[in-house]
């Protein structure tokens, strides 16, 4: 099992950037699947992005805008995120899972974080 632990979630005004990291611990993770998820106030948790490897998707509400990137050195994920607009308000999360591929549905990943508040003010 895997501990990740988000951070670098706050208030941004919109058109602004933030840049969340996810650090995790307790194995090796180079070689899973690491996901980026979001859940706003009453809305079901959905795909923000993925990384597997060195390949990224993105889901369509937010490509072009963020960036996914890894520093396996460091054990370590990134979401860069520009251009912030009030609808990405919404706890993020990043998620680990071991079998390879970036999957879209939040229950295919194995481990996941506490979470980091994002509030973007219009």
């Amino acid at each position: 099992q895997v501990q990740l632990v988000e951070s670098g979630g706050g208030l941004v005004q919109a058109g602004g950037s933030l840049r969340l990291s996810c650090a995790a611990s307790g194995r090796t993770f180079s070689s899973d699947t690491m996901g980026w998820f979001r859940q706003a106030p009453g809305k079901e948790r959905e795909f923000v992005g993925g990384i597997w490897s060195s390949r990224t998707y993105y889901a369509d509400s937010v490509k072009d805008r963020f960036t996914i990137s890894r520093d396996n050195g460091k054990n370590t994920v990134y979401l860069q995120m520009n251009n912030l607009k009030s609808e990405d308000t919404a706890v993020y999360y990043c998620a680990a899972k071991r079998r390879p591929g970036i999957a879209t549905i939040w229950y295919q990943y194995n481990d996941w974080g506490q979470g980091t508040q994002v509030t973007v003010s219009s």
